[in-house]
């Protein structure tokens, strides 16, 4: 394949989007990379921006903080 040439639909490589779970195309050809649209990239963002993706964790009471001698 030359540098001029484009590849044919057929050679990209298709991915599940992460937002929706529809057919993505993970080439240059498309901007959004790896959603499939602008509205799956922004509602994305806005989960990590609203802290949508959080990881369980076991919180620590104040009572059980190590006290250190003022």
């Amino acid at each position: 394949m030359k540098n001029t040439d484009k590849p044919t639909p057929d050679a990209l490589k298709h991915v599940r989007c992460p937002t929706c779970g529809g057919d993505s195309i993970f080439a240059p050809v498309n901007p959004f990379r790896p959603f499939c649209s602008a509205r799956c990239k922004n509602m994305d963002l806005g989960a990590w921006a609203s802290e949508g993706f959080r990881m369980p964790t076991d919180d620590l009471s104040d009572d059980s903080l190590p006290r250190t001698p003022q």
